[in-house]
């Protein structure tokens, strides 16, 4: 299968990180986006990759590691059609971002492995909160409370192209309304909003639920691996993924 990743710039991280690009922040002496494409070099699944950021930048740094460069759309649907466009016919392909250098081969193998059991059109990894805390107990991340447990969500998708249109406006408006609880619980429904506020939401009826509103089968893959959960946000961050990183890359 192929693999897209998603290398456009974020003002927000800019001004905390002080880099032109977030996706070319210097971890241990190389680009950040380099782990992630290495990562995805390493998986036995993955054929042809694509990235969308600048690519001029991305060139000088990644050159014959990836097939296929496009140049940053602007929103974030833009930049995955914009990368997506050698993979239209894909059966399913996978999305990570650019900001979870922690990743390796046998990362992306695993949660592709699961994704395959599914046959759904969308998978989605979250990490439980005992199994990050107990690699990561320095990361700050934010985690939802569920019937089965506390988790958090990773930054990587297994998707079936031809979903995307329809999961499109849905998406933006998910996005839109984050912030805004009662818009949020008019998208979902205000009964998985009690449920959850309630402790009795469970993974199954997100996954229900999603699948309704979206018209596809979505499903959500524990991943034994917190590294594709722990993004980097902050300075912080920055320091930690370091720190591992001088250790497991040696």
């Amino acid at each position: 299968m192929n693999a897209v990743i998603l290398a456009g710039d974020n003002q927000a991280d800019i001004e905390t990180i002080r880099v032109i690009n977030k996706a070319l922040l210097n971890i241990c002496g190389r680009p950040m986006v380099e782990y992630v494409a290495d990562a995805l070099r390493e998986s036995s699944h993955i054929d042809e990759i694509s990235i969308v950021g600048p690519v001029d930048l991305l060139k000088k740094h990644l050159g014959q590691k990836l097939d296929y460069y496009f140049e940053e759309q602007g929103s974030f649907f833009e930049n995955v059609d914009a990368a997506m466009q050698p993979f239209k016919e894909d059966a399913n392909v996978i999305i990570v971002s650019s900001d979870i250098p922690m990743i390796t081969g046998r990362v992306i193998d695993d949660f592709i492995d699961r994704c395959a059991d599914k046959d759904a059109d969308l998978c989605y990894p979250i990490v439980a909160k005992k199994t990050n805390q107990s690699m990561f107990p320095g990361f700050k991340r934010t985690y939802v409370k569920l019937k089965e447990g506390s988790f958090t969500g990773g930054n990587m998708f297994y998707i079936n192209p031809r979903v995307i249109d329809s999961c499109r406006d849905f998406a933006i408006k998910l996005i839109e309304y984050r912030k805004a609880p009662w818009k949020t619980a008019g998208l979902l429904g205000i009964d998985l909003l009690t449920m959850l506020m309630l402790g009795r939401l469970s993974i199954s009826y997100i996954e229900q639920r999603f699948s309704e509103l979206l018209n596809i089968k979505a499903v959500a893959v524990i991943s034994p691996f917190p590294q594709l959960a722990n993004d980097v946000d902050k300075p912080s961050d920055i320091e930690m993924v370091e720190k591992y990183l001088s250790v497991t890359k040696k």
